[in-house]
């Protein structure tokens, strides 16, 4: 029985220390659909830049 407690009591302090690190940024809000799953909006793909032409060898 004092097992189960004294893990408790660790488990406890465990999340008390992650809670107390992280501070405001956990997100507990459970699984996200749509347009609420993106936390930020994606880059637009950018064109390649275009290959450098070879050098052209003097004859």
């Amino acid at each position: 029985m004092w097992k189960i407690v004294v893990g408790f009591v660790l488990f406890a302090a465990l999340s008390l220390f992650v809670i107390m690190k992280a501070g405001d940024k956990v997100d507990m809000s459970g699984e996200k659909h749509g347009a609420d799953s993106l936390s930020a909006p994606e880059a637009p793909a950018s064109a390649a830049a275009p290959a450098a032409a070879p050098a052209a060898s003097a004859p």
